[in-house]
């Protein structure tokens, strides 16, 4: 099993492993990936390799669009978990949602990959893949479980496919699980058998969450694609977002299905999804700007600056302007904290 990852326009991969070369059975090799241009951006990435298994934690930030081309040569099972937004994805052969969600996760089956994925620019980015062998898979899971009778048909005859036609929405045992993979602290064998059973641990949550959304079946598949363009474009749009009548026009979704549609599937409201998205743009404003209140309130489309404060404490728990006095605060900390690092205070005596 091969895999292989470079930027379009760049020579040198991003990463390129052969699981195959790697022959010490009871450990798995680490390796660290550290790119920093100042005209394409950073990518950081923590690869841990064995002979079955391939896990990927990787971030990228850059500067303007960039395509990134992965291929991978031989059978393989991916656990994804996509932890960013707006990422979008085009696989061969795969039919696929076209745009990632953040916080959600799917199992891929794939007798050959080829995918390009364009990342937005300045877009955090961030993808855990756990790629497993078919053997190895074979050894984790019952392939007679009800959900798994297709996906294990598929890898039988070598049909490249996903478990659940969606991506599905984290839950807490599933975040956890990622956690402990990422901040395990064993090496050699015994960090082996730790990710091993952390792996089958982290299926077993996957396996649980995608059959329970498939049980609920909220809306079918065509207005649930309709419902994840409804999510995109009030992500590009927060600001300025759509009445519910005009995004009901513009996904061609009545919008009683829109409404109810958006609850089961995102177990929100449409106001509150973009309340959300509002809110977060504020704190990111107050902690990289030096905006006032009202600044930030009409960039994040409020007319109205009470209207904006009353909306920030309700979903924060204290006012712009308290949240503002301590970003500031906390800044003025730090800054005398560096300071007192180079000028200890056994200078001054």
């Amino acid at each position: 099993m091969r895999f292989k990852s470079i930027i379009l326009g760049e020579e040198k991969p991003i990463i390129d492993i052969e699981t195959g070369s790697y022959h010490q059975k009871n450990h798995f090799t680490e390796e660290k990936v550290s790119i920093k241009k100042e005209d394409l951006g950073e990518i950081s990435s923590v690869n841990l390799i064995s002979e079955d298994i391939l896990i990927i934690d990787i971030q990228m930030c850059f500067s303007g669009l960039q395509t990134i081309r992965t291929e991978m040569a031989g059978e393989s099972v991916v656990l994804n978990f996509i932890c960013c937004n707006n990422v979008e994805a085009d696989i061969d052969e795969v039919e696929s949602e076209k745009y990632s969600t953040e916080n959600t996760h799917n199992i891929l089956y794939a007798s050959k990959l080829n995918a390009n994925f364009k990342i937005p620019e300045l877009e955090e980015i961030n993808y855990l893949s756990i790629i497993i062998s078919p053997d190895f898979y074979s050894k984790l899971i019952n392939e007679n479980w009800d959900l798994h009778q297709k996906f294990s048909k598929n890898i039988l005859q070598k049909k490249s496919g996903y478990l659940t036609p969606k991506y599905v929405p984290f839950n807490s045992e599933i975040q956890w699980a990622i956690h402990e993979i990422k901040n395990c602290k064993y090496s050699g064998s015994m960090k082996k058998m730790y990710l091993e059973a952390k792996i089958k641990e982290l299926l077993i949550f996957q396996l649980e969450s995608l059959k329970e959304f498939e049980a609920k079946a909220p809306v079918d598949e065509k207005d649930y694609k309709k419902l994840l363009e409804a999510k995109r474009i009030l992500e590009r749009n927060f600001t300025n977002a759509p009445s519910l009548v005009e995004l009901s026009r513009l996904i061609s979704l009545n919008e009683f299905k829109l409404k109810k549609g958006f609850k089961s599937c995102f177990e929100t409201t449409v106001k509150s999804y973009v309340t959300k998205l509002r809110m977060e743009y504020a704190k990111k404003l107050f902690k990289n700007k030096n905006s006032n209140v009202g600044e930030v309130a009409y960039k994040c489309g409020y007319k109205d600056v009470s209207h904006f404060s009353a909306a920030f404490k309700s979903f924060y728990g204290f006012t712009p302007m308290n949240f503002r006095k301590f970003n500031i605060f906390t800044k003025l900390n730090f800054i005398f904290w560096e300071f007192m690092d180079f000028f200890p205070l056994v200078d001054f005596l």
